[in-house]
């Protein structure tokens, strides 16, 4: 970074274990798109990471607890480097690397050293800690199990990479599929034959094709059989050789049909399977059939996992609390039913 100077602060951080630095930026045409409109970029990193963020001309000081300003300088460091190469920082960019900043484990420059699925119509970056570990999960393993929350980019990154392979010919065609259950509606009531009643569920498939090649290449390749979006039933009796199989929803197969699934699975194939399993539709008492495998399947060789958090939640800021929210609901009611189990067999005990 040789347009960046870093210096001690002049007064130590106050607290015990703090610092301060000060990041010294020579190219003053490009130190307002750091900064954003009337400093929003600094006012939303000092917000997230906890650090105190000050600018004065063309430096910027940063003080705090010293993992933290560590964290902040790296960060700054990496949008820097991004707008000397001509790419844009805007708010995704700003929340990107703030997730990157926070997260626990992984040192790499955020925006920067980070791996990216290279299609035609652009390269798609990690945008969290987790996209990071699932993108490098689906370059190096045969199968791969994407699990977490929605808004995590687990079925657009995985389309992301089937349609990257398809056009280097790495694969002959791509096979995305979903299980048609209803969330509280029922598939019978809406209206049209068979493709007309399944396609709603399959539009997040579609809308992800649609991101990454032009529409008319789309309708060609579905047309000349290189893509086939289809519900998860048309796959029995199926061997899928040479293609890239997503299977979106996961969470909502029987143990049957994920074994079906996975048991399609032909020479020179690639399999995703993605899923929520706090959002399971199957009827009361089923077992969903993407936990199953989970416990069955998890640690094989040639296998990954990669479990999201709500911290990889690339969507609203909300939907990660929403998420949080959720989760700490959840647990909370585990642990009243743990203790109600608890003082039954204490009861019981004590009665006999």
């Amino acid at each position: 970074m040789s347009d960046i100077v870093v210096s001690p602060a002049p007064r130590p951080a106050a607290s015990s274990g703090g610092k301060a630095v000060t990041l010294q930026f020579n190219d003053n045409t490009l130190l307002p798109l750091l900064l954003g409109d009337h400093d929003r970029h600094l006012v939303r990193i000092e917000q997230a990471l906890g650090v105190r963020l000050s600018c004065r001309g063309n430096r910027i000081a940063i003080a705090g607890d010293a993992g933290r300003v560590d964290a902040v300088q790296v960060l700054l460091q990496g949008l820097w480097a991004r707008l000397e190469r001509g790419e844009s920082v805007g708010k995704a960019e700003i929340e990107t690397a703030i997730r990157m900043a926070d997260a626990d484990t992984d040192p790499r420059l955020p925006l920067s050293d980070l791996p990216a699925i290279r299609t035609r119509r652009g390269a798609v970056a990690a945008r969290s800690p987790g996209q990071v570990e699932y993108m490098e999960a689906l370059t190096n393993h045969e199968m791969v199990f994407g699990i977490g929350p929605a808004g995590t980019g687990k079925t657009y990154l995985a389309v992301a990479q089937a349609v990257a392979m398809l056009q280097a010919g790495k694969v002959d065609r791509i096979v995305l599929s979903r299980p048609a259950v209803e969330a509280g509606e029922r598939l019978g009531f809406l209206p049209g034959d068979m493709k007309e009643k399944v396609d709603p569920y399959l539009r997040p498939l579609y809308d992800a094709l649609h991101d990454m090649m032009p529409a008319d290449q789309v309708i060609r390749r579905m047309t000349n059989g290189e893509i086939e979006v289809a519900p998860l039933a048309f796959m029995r009796g199926r061997t899928l050789a040479h293609c890239y199989a997503i299977l979106d929803e996961a969470q909502n197969t029987t143990a049957a049909q994920m074994k079906m699934f996975l048991t399609r699975m032909g020479e020179g194939t690639r399999m995703v399977v993605t899923g929520d399993l706090s959002q399971v539709d199957l009827p009361s008492g089923v077992r969903s059939g993407l936990r199953d495998a989970l416990d069955t399947l998890e640690g094989i060789q040639g296998i990954g996992v990669v479990r999201f958090s709500s911290r990889d939640v690339v969507r609203h800021p909300l939907v990660a609390r929403i998420v949080d929210a959720y989760d700490q609901r959840a647990a909370a009611e585990g642990e009243k039913r743990r203790e109600a189990r608890r003082s039954n067999e204490q009861r019981d005990g004590t009665g006999k």
